[in-house]
């Protein structure tokens, strides 16, 4: 029986299951018929869940994708008596796992309507659905083209032992210094998931930009955008649903805690660059920028409280960070709250980048926020 390796403190661990098996069977021909595969937020707001829908042929839109439901009284999102929860299609994906014609949906979730006193009432969005907020936020603003860019770190688990990949059992490696953007073995640890999580989101169109090993071992980020828009949620929900669905081939955890390992270690965040049509023009821009920073420095602890749980565990002033009682802001400083890159104040135009989120934020709350602070108050 063969399966993945996986990269442990304990050796080789075999899958249970036979990996040779599933691709006899992933050629064959579906005569039409396409798998999509509706992907959504559950309760907790960071877990994701997915099912499958068999349709009779490739939508070629989203208005061709019919709306779907699921029990919300398993994902912490509807009570049992009244557990049926609606599923809107919000982006089409290819499937990087299936192949061919089906695709993955990224969907969001809804109240079915209902009859309420005789009176239809339509649709309207569970509470735990950040994406509504987002969308109406960046509809007001897009005749200044809001831009993102998210920093997305991870950390790689035994999926056993909960301890991270590479690391000696019960123990510690060397001090961070030789793993950033390293090669070699022991520093760049299970490299073919960052690999495989890379090609992925080329074939299902998310727009990934880059990948690096981080500064702790067994971390490391990707980099979604530039995006307009919601496409920086969608697409940043997406690739986080491929990565963990490539994780599971090998049996190994993503955890996207800020603060896996406590001491001396570097967190994980995930840092958001912003810029909008005024901070892009020169030369203006530079100027925007700055009274961009002066509201955000105005609503700071609004913004702290929405970017990520566990948060404070991370942003301590150490390890790369500011300290989360406090607003700062520099040009190429990677420990404030805002970091302004150097090219900016010479070129009088770019954008920002915004360290404060940390690594298991939700991309609809961080970006409807920075748009709100910046160009709606």
């Amino acid at each position: 029986m063969s399966g993945p390796v996986v990269f442990g403190t304990t050796g080789k661990v075999e899958s249970l299951l036979d990996t040779n098996i599933l691709p006899r069977f992933q050629s064959l021909p579906q005569f039409g018929k396409v798998a999509a595969e509706y992907v959504w937020i559950g309760g907790s707001g960071s877990d994701l869940r997915s099912k499958t829908k068999t349709l009779e042929k490739l939508p070629k839109s989203l208005g061709d994708l019919p709306k779907w439901n699921y029990d919300g009284s398993s994902t912490g999102q509807a009570p049992g008596d009244d557990s049926e929860v609606y599923l809107v299609a919000r982006k089409i994906y290819k499937d990087p796992f299936r192949g061919g014609d089906n695709i993955m949906v990224m969907a969001d979730a809804h109240e079915p309507p209902r009859d309420v006193d005789g009176k239809h009432v339509d649709m309207k969005p569970i509470p735990t659905n950040t994406r509504f907020a987002c969308m109406e936020a960046m509809e007001k603003v897009m005749k200044e083209e809001p831009w993102f860019g998210i920093e997305q770190e991870y950390t790689l688990l035994n999926s056993t032992s909960k301890w991270p990949l590479g690391w000696p059992e019960c123990g510690f490696p060397g001090p961070q210094g030789p793993y950033y953007c390293s090669a070699g073995s022991g520093a760049a640890i299970a490299r073919d998931i960052v690999e495989a999580h890379l090609k992925a989101c080329y074939f299902a169109g998310v727009n990934i930009s880059g990948v690096n090993a981080e500064v702790m071992p067994a971390q490391w980020e990707y980099q979604v955008g530039p995006c307009l828009g919601m496409d920086m949620g969608d697409d940043l929900w997406m690739s986080r649903y491929i990565l963990l669905r490539i994780a599971e081939l090998y049996n190994i955890e993503v955890t996207f805690d800020p603060k896996p390992i406590p001491g001396d270690w570097n967190g994980a965040g995930g840092h958001c660059n912003f810029s909008t049509k005024s901070t892009r023009a020169a030369p203006g821009g530079w100027e925007e920028i700055q009274k961009h920073i002066g509201k955000l420095e105005k609503r700071h602890a609004v913004h702290i409280a929405s970017y990520g749980e566990g948060n404070e565990r991370r942003l301590t002033g150490k390890h790369e960070t500011s300290s989360m009682h406090d607003f700062s802001w520099g040009v190429a400083n990677r420990g404030a709250s805002i970091r302004v890159g150097r090219s900016v104040p010479v070129e009088k135009c770019g954008y920002y980048e915004d360290r404060r989120p940390s690594s298991n934020l939700d991309p609809y709350v961080v970006t409807r926020l920075l748009v709100e602070t910046t160009l709606l108050k």
